[in-house]
């Protein structure tokens, strides 16, 4: 099954064609694309007899963020060993490093992303989960059964801000206006024949700058909601972030930064493909 948030109202999605769930579930299910996944196993149950057909169609430009205002983002840091040591950090054990991004930096899979002042912009693409179930001391084998589905995210992140201080501003430095695009759809895990092995690949301006694999991942994602369901609830429409692999512009030599008119594409194969346009701030 494939959702999609469609200019603010949550859709069935088949190949380039939406159906409306409010109106489609004789308004037994909300508009709201959030809402849904406090109620997500009565959907799914719906959404296996729902017509597919029908829908109208619907450009990546219309859609929105699959989970727009989740009650938290969480994400991963140094998650792949290759991404860590051009990082200049040794690869976590046990535990990886985990920070908030804050909702208001989340968009949809089409934008323009205004470039911080003074800041040196770097892209980390990503695979996002999203909860679909209240997970409190999950066990990694059932952990699964706790996730709505898949996405595809940009960690868009400015290095001065994160690198300033006495400690690493890691939130607030990935949480400028448009820095946590989702999208274009959300897709359950049961659509995949491995969900623990999909392909991650990110261009500048067409040029390939990351590729990767989550079968490359220090902490799966079993792994990851098993942990921190360990430590704090995880709520139904949370938003988790599960790290970048190697290939920022961070590190580089030279390092290298967005500007002005760069565009990023960010592709998570079987899910589709993130657009963002950098800009600088006008007046």
């Amino acid at each position: 099954m494939r959702i999609a948030n469609l200019a603010g109202r949550l859709v069935l999605v088949s190949d380039d064609r939406a159906v409306d769930v409010h109106e489609a579930s004789g308004h037994r299910f909300p508009s709201d694309p959030q809402a849904v996944y406090e109620r997500w196993d009565e959907f799914r149950d719906w959404a296996r007899h729902a017509d597919p057909n029908g829908g109208r169609p619907f450009t990546p430009a219309d859609l929105g963020a699959p989970a727009p205002s989740p009650r938290q983002l969480l994400a991963v840091g140094l998650n792949y060993r290759e991404h860590a040591d051009e990082a200049g950090y040794t690869a976590p054990e046990g535990m990886p490093p985990v920070f908030t991004k804050f909702t208001g930096s989340i968009t949809g899979p089409v934008t323009e992303v205004v470039l911080p002042e003074g800041g040196r912009t770097d892209w980390e693409v990503e695979l996002v989960v999203v909860i679909g179930r209240p997970a409190r001391r999950v066990a990694e084998a059932d952990a699964w059964d706790h996730v709505a589905g898949l996405t595809v995210g940009q960690d868009l992140s400015e290095r001065v801000l994160q690198m300033s201080g006495p400690a690493p501003q890691f939130g607030l430095a990935k949480s400028y206006p448009g820095f946590s695009p989702m999208g274009p759809v959300l897709v359950t895990p049961d659509e995949f024949d491995d969900p623990d092995a999909l392909e991650l690949i990110c261009t500048v301006n067409g040029e390939q700058v990351q590729r990767g694999s989550t079968r490359q991942l220090i902490f799966s994602v079993p792994a990851l909601i098993a942990k921190l369901s360990g430590i704090l609830p995880l709520f139904p429409g949370d938003v988790l972030y599960t790290g970048t692999p190697s290939g920022v512009g961070l590190g580089r030599t030279p390092q290298r930064w967005l500007r002005p008119g760069d565009e990023v594409v960010s592709t998570v194969c079987g899910i589709g493909e993130l657009r963002q346009t950098m800009t600088g701030r006008t007046a």
